[in-house]
């Protein structure tokens, strides 16, 4: 449905449909290299935020027929140092 969609709030990545869920994806990519996790960025703050986020969402698109569940996903994308893919690990529901 969307990608990269802003708010006033900030951005959401992904909004995609999966039958009757509505569902809002946190990407998070990192190389390789680097020492930390593609997921240990997505604390508690950053979660509070992507749910205010989809709530913003939510009250600015009237949406037709309205979803009956929605869900959070997390995408982490792990990259080598030439930005090739290495791992990419999809979680739902991941909060």
């Amino acid at each position: 449905m969307a990608r990269n969609h802003r708010t006033r709030f900030g951005e959401i990545d992904l909004i995609v449909r999966s039958g009757t869920t509505l569902v809002f994806v946190e990407v998070k990519t990192r190389r390789s290299l680097r020492s930390c996790a593609p997921w240990d960025s997505l604390n508690e703050r950053k979660r509070r935020q992507v749910r205010r986020l989809a709530a913003a969402f939510l009250s600015e698109q009237p949406l037709r027929p309205r979803p009956h569940d929605l869900r959070f996903d997390a995408i982490g994308i792990l990259l080598d140092c030439q930005g090739r893919l290495q791992r990419l690990d999809h979680i739902e529901g991941a909060f």
